[in-house]
């Protein structure tokens, strides 16, 4: 098992951060797009190889999100039509997401069995969230999902600021 940390900044406005080991040495580096259609985060390997990238598609009456790790696209984020709470799903084809992913408390499930997990770490300044990762060859898709729903979050977040009076 494999222990990764999240920790993004508080005020950053060029939406770059690091994945970090549990020795906190740089493993990922996220880098997202501020200010560009369409809104993209990529997330890079020590190697500067793009190993996953998320993208908010444009073009969608609702909000969708497309997940790719390694060139193939994973998983979608997208909401679902709704009058009182926003509701959002998550499509992918032998992934499954079990718990409060909107709070950052799931795991991650491939045919059944558990891949990852993930909590949200309180008592942090920014967001920060802790990954355990079960299976070494699903850590880019766990690291890359967590990235992509704190991204619909902040999506979210900024839409309903806009709509407030």
């Amino acid at each position: 098992m494999k222990q990764l940390y999240i920790k993004q900044k508080v005020f950053s406005l060029s939406s770059k951060f690091t994945v970090k080991d549990q020795q906190e040495k740089d493993v990922y580096f996220v880098e997202g797009s501020f200010m560009q259609v369409p809104k993209t985060f990529s997330i890079r390997n020590n190697a500067s190889d793009e190993v996953a990238r998320i993208t908010k598609k444009v073009f969608s009456f609702l909000p969708k999100f497309l997940v790719e790790v390694n060139g193939q696209e994973v998983l979608t984020i997208k909401k679902e039509f709704s009058f009182f709470k926003a509701r959002y799903t998550i499509d992918s084809a032998g992934i499954e997401v079990h718990g409060n992913w909107w709070d950052m408390n799931f795991e991650v499930y491939q045919h059944g069995e558990v891949v990852g997990k993930v909590s949200k770490e309180w008592f942090t300044w920014g967001d920060s969230y802790k990954l355990q990762v079960l299976n070494e060859e699903m850590e880019t898709l766990v690291i890359a999902l967590v990235v992509a729903v704190d991204c619909v979050k902040a999506d979210q977040a900024s839409a309903s600021a806009v709509a407030a009076p």
